[in-house]
C-alpha cells in the first residue's frame, strides 16, 4: 500500500478498534482524527482498504475492523519503537534491581512484563549459547561409577555421576578425557555431539560402549548448560479477551503450557530493524496461535534468550513493542553487570 492517506486511515482504524473493540465508521474517524478530508473521501479509502484485504466489515452497515493483513501493514509502518517514559523506566529499574537471584529475577521480570502489557508474558531463562568449554574431567568415583564434569569459560559447572557397563582401566579414562577435551575445548556447549562421536570412534574398541556413554553424558551436560526453561505469567488476561478470539482460548492455553512448542516458536523469531519482532494471526499458522499475536525480542549475551508476550491480534502494538524492548534491554544490562 503506497498511498500515505490510506495508511493514515488504516492507522486510525487500528487505533480506534484496539481501544474500543467496536467497528470503526468514517464519521467517527473524521471526528476523532485530523485526517483533513471529508467523510465521503474516508469512506472511499475504507472501501479501498477492504478491497486490499486490510480491513473487513463484520456487518453490511457496520464500520470496519482491521484484518491480520491490516495489522501487519500498521506494524510495518511503525518507523521506530517509542521509548517508555522516564517514570516507566524508573519503575522497571527499581523493580528488577531489587534482587540478585536469577530465579527470582526471571519471575519478577515475567510478572512485570505481563502487568505492563496486560498480556500473557513469556521469558526464556538466560541461555549459554555463547558459552564455550573450558575444561572437562572424567573422575572415577567407584569401580563402575564415573563423575563427568564440564566447566564453561563463564564459570558454569555441570556434573553427573554415570554408571558404566564395565570397569575400565585408569589409562583408558585419562586417554578418553584427553581426546574429548582436544575435540571440544573452546567449542560452544550446544555443539558438542559431532566432535565427541569422532573421539569415540578413535577410542579402544574394547571399551567403546563406555566411551559412547561418556560422550553422550558430556553432550547432555552441554545442552543442560543452555537451560531451555520458560516462565509464563498473566494467563488471566486471556480470559478478559475471549471476545477477541474466533474460537475457544483453550487451545491457546494448551500450547502455552507446551514449553517445547513455545521455545521453538521463540527461537524462530528474529528481531526486525526496531529490535522487536511481531508475528500476527495467520503468521502463527503452524500452531494454535493463529488467532493471536506474538511480540518478542532477544536479551542477554548475543540476544540468544527470548522474552515476549502473547495476546489477541487486537493489541496496542506500539505500547507492547515498547514495553517488550525496554524490559529486554534492562534485563540484558543487569545480566551483563
Amino acid at each position: 500500500m503506497n498511498q500515505p492517506r490510506r495508511l493514515e486511515v488504516l492507522s486510525a482504524i487500528v487505533e480506534d478498534y484496539v481501544h474500543s473493540r467496536e467497528p470503526v465508521g468514517s464519521k467517527a474517524l473524521v471526528e476523532r482524527h485530523n485526517l483533513g478530508v471529508s467523510s465521503a473521501t474516508v469512506r472511499n479509502d475504507m472501501a479501498a482498504l477492504e478491497d486490499a484485504g486490510m480491513v473487513s466489515a463484520p456487518h453490511a452497515s457496520a464500520g470496519r475492523i482491521p484484518t491480520d493483513k491490516g495489522y501487519r501493514a500498521f506494524v510495518d509502518q511503525i518507523s521506530s519503537v517509542k521509548p517508555l517514559s522516564v517514570a516507566e523506566r524508573r519503575a522497571i529499574a527499581s523493580f528488577l534491581d531489587s534482587t540478585d537471584d536469577v530465579d527470582r529475577m526471571m519471575e519478577k521480570t515475567v510478572r512485570l512484563l505481563s502487568q505492563l502489557t496486560r498480556q500473557v508474558a513469556l521469558i526464556q531463562y538466560p541461555t549459554n549459547n555463547g558459552a564455550k568449554v573450558r575444561h572437562l574431567e572424567l573422575v572415577r568415583m567407584a569401580p563402575r561409577i564415573v563423575l563427568v564434569v564440564l566447566i564453561t569459560h563463564r564459570g558454569g559447572v555441570a556434573q553427573r555421576a554415570v554408571e558404566v557397563p564395565e570397569e575400565v582401566p585408569e589409562d583408558f579414562l585419562a586417554g578418553l578425557r584427553a581426546r574429548f577435551l582436544d575435540r571440544v575445548l573452546d567449542r560452544s556447549v550446544g555443539d558438542l555431539e559431532k566432535p565427541l562421536v569422532s573421539a569415540v570412534a578413535d577410542s579402544d574398541p574394547r571399551y567403546r560402549e563406555t566411551a559412547s556413554l561418556m560422550a553422550a553424558t558430556v553432550a547432555i551436560l552441554g545442552r543442560g548448560e543452555q537451560d531451555e526453561r520458560l516462565l509464563m505469567a498473566g494467563t488471566s488476561y486471556l480470559a478478559e479477551s475471549t471476545g477477541d478470539f474466533k474460537r475457544s482460548i483453550a487451545p491457546i492455553l494448551d500450547v502455552l503450557e507446551e514449553q517445547v512448542v513455545m521455545l521453538r516458536l521463540l527461537s524462530e523469531i528474529d528481531d526486525d530493524a526496531g529490535g522487536v519482532s511481531v508475528r500476527i494471526g495467520q503468521e502463527n499458522s503452524e500452531t494454535p496461535l493463529s488467532d493471536a499475536s506474538v511480540v518478542a525480542t532477544g536479551y542477554g549475551p548475543e540476544l540468544a534468550s527470548k522474552l515476549g508476550v502473547v495476546g489477541p491480534t487486537r493489541m496496542d502494538y506500539p505500547s507492547t513493542m515498547s514495553a517488550v524492548r525496554a524490559v529486554a534491554r534492562y534485563l540484558s544490562r543487569i545480566l551483563h553487570d
